[in-house]
């Protein structure tokens, strides 16, 4: 499989759907699990910094492999080029925007 190929991967955990990108998309050896691996990132070369991609970066800081429930899966697209990362509520839909922390404010 190329690596230049990229696949978008919309999956439900904890009560939100993750948008997540990622260059390897396969079954799992563990039966009922799909496999997603070399996840991919913003490399941080931008002035502009995205608080969703921050936290998703923390999240999914040490994970080489994701072996994700197939009834979590909602949709495995192949894409041309990676989009902005998301993370939404699944009852509504709206986005779940952690707020960047203000110093002195608690949370």
């Amino acid at each position: 499989m190329s690596s230049s190929r990229l696949f978008k991967v919309t999956f439900h955990t904890a009560g939100n759907v993750y948008e997540l990108y990622a260059r390897r998309v396969s079954s799992s050896a563990l039966w009922g699990f799909t496999e997603v691996a070399d996840l991919v990132f913003d490399s941080g070369d931008s002035l502009v910094v995205d608080p969703t991609e921050e936290r998703l970066k923390s999240e999914f800081a040490d994970t080489r492999v994701l072996h994700l429930p197939m009834q979590a899966i909602v949709r495995v697209e192949e894409v041309d080029r990676r989009g902005q990362l998301r993370i939404r509520d699944s009852n509504t839909g709206e986005r779940v925007i952690t707020p960047f922390p203000v110093p002195g404010k608690p949370r």
